[in-house]
């Protein structure tokens, strides 16, 4: 099959391991990103097979509508992005494996580093050295301070993991099925959820992207957290209500926002406000970036195409286009 793969910006797949089951297979790769429908469909042209890289570059009808030679479009987790109608429609089988086996230990390892980075003030911290100011304020210590984990999730438990090896206490909240396994596997659960964002000093954000929970974290909630507190989000920019994390910049609660992830992608802008802003340790969505994330990843989504191209595919989403 002639495959296509989107959005490999630094040309690291066909370095790794996994890119082998490609081998019968006439694939492009393309390292720039392209969001105009009409530039991406002259490019994909004789494209049967697409691969996505994660949630990158939106699959929409006007570009699939143009696309008469896709068959398969092969990613992994969930699809926010891409309109499954319009799959069905022009008769694309998408296939998306769900259910990976364990946590993202690359997402968790991220997010540890941003915690450790707020409570030490990192970023302002090497400014200051590299402008031949020594010290800025003092940091703060991990141990016994509060690590409210927003989700119940394996990514929020390996979190968790890693802070009790720094001495950190750990509460969840979440979805009342979420908060109940908590409760139920003996994790602390506060009694509401303004005293969980009130009294957590740090609060870390892992629940999937759905329509039930965009915009599940408020202002509101926000504006409930310390001065001194961090709120991180190392999983989806739209589970934030839009302009909440403007109005804590402005209120000063909580204090620092760790993000790895934002509305629009990529972020470009070298003067964005929120990425530039001093109180913002901003990263660029890397927190699933790891050579051995990827290869895992992009395992699977090879399988894909070979089962497809085998006449068995798996993970299939609208089965209903499949005629074997």
């Amino acid at each position: 099959m002639k495959v296509h793969i989107l959005d490999d910006w630094h040309d690291t797949l066909r370095h790794l391991p996994s890119f082998r089951k490609l081998a019968g297979h006439e694939v492009t790769i393309w390292t720039d990103h392209l969001e105009e429908p009409d530039a991406l469909a002259q490019r994909l042209q004789d494209a049967e097979a697409l691969v996505l890289f994660r949630e990158r570059t939106a699959i929409g009808a006007a570009l699939l509508d143009r696309l008469p030679r896709l068959r398969l479009i092969s990613q992994r987790s969930l699809y926010p992005h891409i309109d499954v109608a319009a799959c069905s429609r022009n008769g694309v089988l998408l296939c998306s494996n769900l259910g990976p086996d364990g946590p993202s230990v690359a997402t968790a390892e991220l997010t540890f580093g941003l915690i450790i980075a707020c409570a030490r003030d990192l970023l302002n911290q090497n400014a200051s050295l590299r402008a031949g100011l020594w010290q800025r304020a003092p940091g703060q210590t991990l141990a016994g301070r509060m690590l409210g984990l927003y989700g119940y999730g394996r990514i929020a438990r390996q979190v968790a993991h890693y802070a009790s090896a720094f001495g950190m206490r750990v509460q969840y909240w979440g979805s009342d099925e979420g908060r109940a396994r908590a409760a139920a596997a003996g994790e602390r659960v506060p009694q509401s959820r303004e005293a969980f964002f009130a009294s957590s000093d740090v609060v870390s954000l892992h629940v999937r992207l759905t329509p039930d929970t965009r915009g599940i974290v408020t202002s509101a909630d926000l504006a409930a957290m310390k001065p001194t507190a961090s709120f991180l989000n190392t999983s989806r920019a739209g589970l934030v209500a839009p302009g909440a994390l403007q109005a804590a910049l402005e209120s000063g609660r909580p204090g620092r926002l760790a993000l790895d992830v934002f509305d629009r992608e990529p972020v470009t802008d070298p003067l964005d406000p929120l990425v530039n802003h001093p109180h913002v340790i901003a990263t660029p969505h890397i927190g699933f970036v790891t050579e051995e994330n990827l290869d895992l990843q992009f395992s699977d989504i090879y399988d894909q195409i070979n089962a497809f191209a085998s006449g068995n595919p798996l993970h299939m989403i609208n089965p209903e286009v499949w005629v074997g």
